[in-house]
């Protein structure tokens, strides 16, 4: 990987892009920085620092897709969540709505009309989000335990929350431009990087509490076994999200004229984690509902209380087996919706393609069918054991939930530096490759 990023910065044009690559990246992380206007700074650091030294509750999961700038409310405050669920949101809807189905088939032209629909609706749930988080912030449920929670926002005047809504909203439109600006004019997917550098910038901070809050040897023994158990993450996660499993394609050869087309062999490659960290996401985003109506909630009733005890702490039995079973649940419903082997299975038919010993049409859907089902038990039994880890660190070391080697910052991060390396690979080998003229 170094090897790669070294000789990209050799190629002119590369480096160009790389450096592109970094001066927006520069430019969020200084937006993560910015306070909004109408917040007290000093009571917000003032309860970021209490709640760094221990649980960060219910926005622990959007506090680290914004890289620790939600908790400070600052202009990107909501980072590019709004634009991840609006993505799922549109993905989902793309199987119900016959519209969007037809524009995710015409191509290039379809998946254009689709982004501006993304678009949109990011910007509406940025107003939903901001003013969800303003609310909040206001009557000072942001920081529970926080003396200075109460105070964050001095001036509580209309005037002033439609100041901080509409910045909060501006803020998500200017980081989903950047986003767009790493992808046109930088290296990689753009939301994916940013999203990347958010999780990463807390890696620091998050281990160096670790090895503070640690007692043996001063807390390098803790600091070492975290590192430890974060490489072993690293190779597992790499070692799956590369495994696939490769079914092989034959093209029957056709006679047009003079010419001869198809004979050719080729695969189709289902990943083992063929839903990536989306279930992850979606049953953390799940399991937060509950708990986030409790936390609201002025009833003294005893389902209240049943929430705060198994759904709040994140180390309950009950909350981790239905965590992990929510996980596996939500793979197997990502996949379904996301490939369609009746759809593969006609357009190999269209082509003259099958695959060898099964024959073409019905049959091949319920093979391709049967061998997804197959793959997906593993994958999701994976994922789920892999989000489980910030809860055995917080069991085992004491940790908060924001563990710095969680299963889902894990995955987004391997995710993402594999899909980048391959991209500056794959541009290094179109620019040196020699063809025929060796």
């Amino acid at each position: 990987m170094l090897t790669a990023f070294a000789r990209a910065f050799k190629t002119p044009d590369l480096r160009k892009k790389l450096l592109f690559t970094l001066g927006i990246i520069v430019v969020y992380r200084v937006g993560t920085h910015i306070p909004i206007p109408g917040v007290d700074y000093r009571a917000v650091q003032a309860c970021v620092d209490q709640a760094s030294a221990g649980n960060q509750g219910l926005f622990g999961l959007v506090n680290m897709f914004s890289g620790g700038a939600l908790l400070q409310i600052t202009i990107f405050a909501l980072g590019i969540m709004p634009y991840i669920t609006a993505s799922i949101i549109l993905q989902l809807l793309t199987v119900v709505i016959p519209r969007l189905e037809a524009l995710k088939k015409e191509g290039q032209a379809g998946t254009a009309k689709i982004t501006q629909y993304t678009r949109y609706l990011t910007v509406a749930l940025a107003i939903l989000q901001g003013t969800g988080l303003v609310a909040t912030a206001r009557s000072g449920a942001l920081f529970n335990g926080c003396p200075q929670a109460a105070s964050i926002v001095p001036d509580q005047s209309i005037f002033t929350t439609i100041t901080m809504v509409i910045t909060m909203t501006a803020g998500t439109a200017v980081v989903m431009w950047l986003g767009e600006l790493i992808t046109d004019r930088g290296i990689g997917n753009g939301m994916s990087i940013l999203m990347f550098i958010s999780i990463a910038a807390s890696f620091p901070s998050a281990l160096w509490a670790i090895k503070e809050q640690g007692d043996l040897a001063d807390g390098w023994i803790e600091f070492g076994t975290v590192i430890l158990v974060g490489l072993v993450m690293v190779g597992l996660v790499v070692f799956v999200e590369q495994a696939q499993r490769r079914i092989p394609v034959q093209y029957a050869k056709r006679m047009i004229g003079r010419r001869s087309y198809g004979g050719t062999s080729t695969y189709i490659p289902l990943k083992v984690n063929q839903a990536g960290v989306i279930p992850v996401i979606f049953a953390s985003s799940l399991l937060y509902i509950p708990a986030l109506i409790a936390q609201f909630s002025k009833s003294t009733s005893g389902w209240k209380t049943w929430i705060e005890s198994t759904l709040v702490s994140g180390n309950h039995p009950i909350y981790i087996s239905l965590y992990f079973l929510l996980i596996v649940f939500f793979a197997f419903f990502y996949v379904a919706i996301s490939f369609n082997p009746e759809e593969v299975a006609d357009n190999m038919k269209k082509y003259g393609g099958f695959i060898p010993g099964i024959r073409a049409g019905r049959p091949t859907a319920e093979y391709l069918s049967y061998v997804l089902n197959r793959i997906t038990w593993p994958g999701s039994l994976y994922l789920g054991l892999i989000a489980l880890v910030p809860t055995m660190a917080l069991v085992g070391f004491g940790a908060n939930q924001n563990f710095p080697f969680g299963g889902t910052s894990i995955l987004i991060i391997v995710g993402v530096g594999l899909e980048t390396v391959k991209q500056i690979e794959s541009q290094l080998q179109q620019r040196n490759y020699e063809g025929f003229l060796r």
